[in-house]
């Protein structure tokens, strides 16, 4: 096992999972109260503003999802009474965590019925890629937050798969076959989305030369996967075991006391049009103290970097050529959509049709909702992945928000059994229907 800090950050970490709620204050502390599971629950609150919806984030509440003027807040039954003191009317909507159920499968050192910890993901991935080196390569993209300070932390690690050629799998942008890069778990607690990127890379060199569509598009792409972005975040959400921690963001602290709330939205620190998200450490969209501050998102914008060309003009009016080659879709949950930049702004890109129709056709196989941030998820989010690479190298770029928005398999936290069905095997024709489309997503 890889060491990992135990001070602050996971009592912190220890706080909100022993209480399983958010704040609903500036600086996060922790309430008490349970909701009607014993747990953290979702509540609905409906007749909201994108402006109430931004004041909840920054005073503290944890808002998962808005849409349609509704917004679903986690938290317990304290967190409830506080959304009545603001003269808001909370209903219960689900529990947070669903029922764990014994699969037999569940690997050890697992964690709520079969997820892997960053160790699991670490080591498989590296597996795969001795297992089948005509077909994969691994590569250290960067390090977690805590192994920049020297206090445990994890490598960030990406691998390359393709029927490997001479000069295939180089960081390099010139590559003689187009990519699709995908990347999982940017958000901690988004546990499903760490294990498709476990089972796409299974699946891609296990039907290699069996499979039509799998060894076609290995023959004619390179597949870039990061399975697990946030490997800290994950560390303390799997430390709850059944009853997963809430952590969403990275684990730097350096933000002062949270409540266990510590850490940086990484989806809110990349570096294109970053800076228009909330400056409370303790919010769940905290997006850090500069652009790309957090090394993670270096990791990941240095390997986009390395892998993708640039393909754009300077201006964010100005459309990306028709010949534009690549893919990237950054994983997420929840809410089943498939999301468009931009995210900044409910204006829409000068490839906005293009992004649209193969978007459409992604979806044909996840039967998801097309839109962009603000007609799906209801709100505008700045420092985002794909609008960094949408809006710095032109590339087709999507976020799906895998799964349901409650029931035993939706939430943050769905039950391991539902990856069988639809969180799997969807999402995994979707995302090779992306890959096929990565030598010309915009049809030039």
């Amino acid at each position: 096992m890889r060491p990992r800090k135990t001070a602050m950050v996971l009592a912190g970490a220890a706080v909100l999972a022993a209480s399983g709620l958010v704040a609903a204050n500036s600086t996060a502390e922790p309430l008490a109260g349970d909701p009607p599971d014993g747990g953290p629950a979702i509540w609905e609150v409906s007749d909201l503003s994108p402006d109430e919806v931004r004041d909840l984030e920054e005073t503290g509440f944890d808002v998962a999802e808005y849409h349609d003027g509704t917004a679903d807040v986690i938290g317990g039954e304290a967190v409830a009474d506080s959304l009545r003191e603001r003269g808001l009317d909370p209903h219960f909507e689900d529990s947070l965590y669903k029922s764990v159920a014994d699969t037999g499968v569940a690997a050890e050192g697992s964690y709520y019925g079969g997820y892997k910890t960053p160790d699991l993901h670490i080591d498989h991935l590296d597996e795969v890629a001795a297992d089948n080196p005509e077909l994969a390569t691994a590569y250290d993209v960067g390090d977690s937050w805590l192994k920049t300070q020297g206090e445990g932390g994890y490598d960030i690690k990406a691998i390359c798969l393709t029927d490997k050629q001479e000069g295939d799998c180089e960081l390099s942008p010139d590559s003689a076959k187009p990519r699709i890069s995908i990347v999982a778990q940017i958000h901690a607690r988004e546990i499903a989305t760490g294990e498709i990127a476990w089972r796409y890379m299974d699946y891609l060199v296990e039907g290699y030369g069996s499979d039509d569509r799998v060894t076609e598009l290995l023959d004619t792409t390179e597949v870039w996967i990061v399975p697990i972005a946030n490997p800290d975040g994950v560390d303390i959400v799997a430390s709850g075991g059944d009853r997963p921690v809430l952590q969403r963001k990275n684990a730097n602290d350096s933000g002062g006391e949270c409540g266990g709330r510590f850490g940086i939205d990484l989806n809110r620190n990349h570096s294109y049009q970053w800076g228009d998200e909330t400056t409370d450490p303790c919010a769940e969209t905290y997006q850090g103290e500069g652009a790309a501050s957090e090394p993670e998102v270096q990791a990941l914008e240095g390997l986009f970097d390395k892998i993708h060309p640039d393909q754009r003009g300077e201006g964010d009016g100005e459309a990306a050529p028709a010949d534009t080659r690549d893919v990237m879709i950054s994983l997420h949950a929840y809410g089943e959509y498939v999301i468009v930049p931009w995210g900044y702004t409910p204006d829409t890109p000068p490839n906005d049709a293009e992004l649209r129709e193969l978007g459409g056709a992604i979806a044909s196989h996840n039967g998801y909702r097309v839109g962009s941030g603000s007609e799906t998820v209801g709100y505008t989010s700045s420092g985002t992945t794909d609008d960094y690479t949408y809006g710095v190298m032109g590339i087709a770029s999507y976020t799906f928000e895998v799964g349901g928005q409650s029931g035993e398999c939706g939430g943050f936290f769905p039950q391991y059994s539902c990856l069988e069905g639809d969180l799997w095997s969807t999402n995994r024709d979707a995302l090779t229907e992306a890959g096929l489309a990565a030598g010309a997503p915009y049809g030039g």
